[in-house]
């Protein structure tokens, strides 16, 4: 992805963003916000949410990273909405 992210853009932040989410500290992020801040050529700050394998935010972050890195994230699945907790009807 060379173009700059937009709010709601889904991606996936790992080493190839930068070397700091490198391995186990890979993610999936929910862009909210795109800094217009200078920096250096070809980097960019996002602020967004870190998702888990549900798709649920854990946390709030504030990344610095390369565009040439990101790569869009496939949807995660959303999770099962029963009126019984999760439980198949009775």
């Amino acid at each position: 992805m060379t173009r700059r992210p937009s709010p709601s853009d889904l991606l996936v932040i790992d080493g190839h963003a930068s070397v700091q989410f490198a391995g186990d500290r890979a993610m999936t992020f929910r862009v909210a916000s795109v800094s217009d801040q200078p920096t250096y050529q070809g980097w960019v700050w996002l602020t967004g949410y870190v998702l888990n394998r549900r798709g649920d935010a854990t946390a709030k972050r504030e990344i610095f990273v390369q565009l040439a890195g990101l790569r869009p994230s496939p949807v995660p699945a959303a999770p099962a909405r029963g009126g019984q907790g999760g439980r198949g009807a009775r």
